[in-house]
């Protein structure tokens, strides 16, 4: 949305210090420093940048939420047989052990039986 004889930032800028309405600027009419859009104003004396979230006030050292209900205390989790647990673990390890070697004697079995077929 442009006007004949303005630029395409004029809507993008902000409206002047005296201008209430919000619109942006008219073209030629001075910006918020009295030089006419297009020429350079005086340069602001203090930084425009970011200065940082608003202070805030902490809480009375007192005030808590308010609660409602009391939870029960934890239960106690039951004791640990460790050495029942050694012994299901190296169980374990071995059924592995032996369904891991009868897989590999299997697809030894069956990759010999395919290169006795290619060979004949």
């Amino acid at each position: 949305m442009t006007t004949p004889g303005s630029s395409a930032d004029d809507y993008w800028r902000p409206p002047g210090a005296g201008d209430p309405s919000g619109a942006p600027n008219p073209p030629g009419a001075p910006n918020a420093s009295g030089a006419p859009l297009g020429e350079p104003g005086p340069t602001p004396t203090s930084p425009v940048g970011y200065t940082g979230p608003p202070p805030t006030t902490p809480p009375p050292a007192d005030w808590h939420p308010p609660l409602y209900l009391q939870p029960p205390p934890p239960r106690q989790l039951p004791g640990q047989d460790q050495a029942a647990l050694d012994l299901a673990e190296q169980r374990a390890q071995h059924l592995t052990w032996i369904v891991g070697a009868v897989a590999a004697v299997i697809l030894l079995a069956l990759s010999c039986a395919f290169c006795l077929r290619l060979v004949r």
